[in-house]
């Protein structure tokens, strides 16, 4: 028996990522999906941050407040880098480009965006210093031929490991908000 909804796994593997014509373009959006590797860690530091909240209920049951107080800090803390997690990635609007890093959020007007290409080096796997032979996107800045180009997105992390499908229609996806938005 046909169901008349859309199933997720319907909905979002469709080849057709058209933006709908009521949609604004001037709201930040992701032009793909969080990974399997950035949500499951996501989630694991959720879980640990409700078991830092259950033990702060308790201490705070039992013990002086001020103790619970400092593990309430902790667990908000934990529920605040799973937060960042999940909003780290490439973002695109009318108005630019903006590459989120745990850290720094850094934007780039589209009139500063030289090019956007994909090349084949040596990149980092699952952002921790070992390097593997992969697919980067790289953004190139105007006027900063000196400065290396910023890897944006790459094989490797933690959005397209294991998806080389998803990192090829994601770069494809920024590329063509690049030609679309970028002046000349």
């Amino acid at each position: 028996m046909p169901l008349p909804f859309l199933t997720a796994d319907r909905a979002f593997d469709t080849a057709d990522d058209v933006a709908l014509p009521y949609d604004d373009r001037d709201l930040w959006r992701r032009p793909y999906r969080p990974g399997p590797w950035r949500v499951g860690a996501a989630a694991v530091v959720l879980l640990l941050a409700s078991f830092v909240l259950f033990a702060a209920v308790i201490i705070a049951a039992t013990a002086s407040m001020s103790s619970a107080g400092v593990v309430f800090a902790l667990a908000l803390a934990g529920i605040a880098c799973a937060l960042r997690l999940l909003r780290m990635g490439v973002w695109v609007s009318a108005r630019g480009l903006r590459h989120v890093v745990f850290w720094t959020t850094r934007t780039t007007p589209w009139a500063q965006v030289a090019s956007v290409r994909t090349v084949q080096q040596p990149v980092r796997w699952l952002g921790l210093p070992r390097t593997v032979q992969g697919q980067a996107l790289l953004l190139v800045r105007q006027g900063r031929s000196a400065e290396p180009a910023v890897p944006l997105l790459t094989t490797h992390n933690a959005d397209f490991l294991g998806r080389e499908p998803a990192f090829d229609r994601a770069a494809d996806a920024v590329e063509v908000w690049t030609d679309e938005y970028r002046p000349g």
